[in-house]
């Protein structure tokens, strides 16, 4: 049997864990774990296929939304520096410190002002061709 790709996106939680990442389907009851994001997502879609299996439905990666809360993000990604980041998106830094930490919650402009950021310095650092000096 053809397996039919599934055309919308299929968003999951994702949480940081002691061992790696845990992610659920927030509308399907899908659940995995993962070392890596990388990991976590290559286990999600195989969990996905075999949820949609029966239906016909083929996942990809494609298809899935990660969203992390701020909080988890800066503690997995601690070589982004708040700090910094604050003073790239013209956002008070003692702000940023707060929705790092739980404190306060941002808004939806305010958190796609620092995705926003987020993405820019990762184009920078994709873009980058680093040489030793020898």
């Amino acid at each position: 049997m053809t397996k039919t790709p599934i055309k919308k996106k299929i968003t999951s939680k994702v949480e940081k864990t002691k061992t790696g990442f845990s992610a659920f389907a927030v509308d399907y009851p899908v659940f995995t774990t993962g070392k890596t994001i990388a990991e976590l997502t290559k286990n999600l879609t195989e969990a996905l296929n075999f949820y949609f299996e029966d239906d016909g439905l083929k996942i990809s990666e494609k298809n899935i939304n990660l969203e992390i809360d701020l909080k988890q993000f800066f503690q997995y990604y601690r070589v982004i520096n708040a700090k910094f980041l604050a003073g790239r998106i013209g956002m008070n830094p003692t702000l940023l410190s707060h929705y790092v930490q739980g404190r306060k919650k941002p808004s939806v402009m305010q958190t796609e002002k620092i995705l926003n950021g987020i993405r820019e310095i990762g184009r920078e650092l994709s873009d980058l061709r680093l040489v030793s000096q020898n």
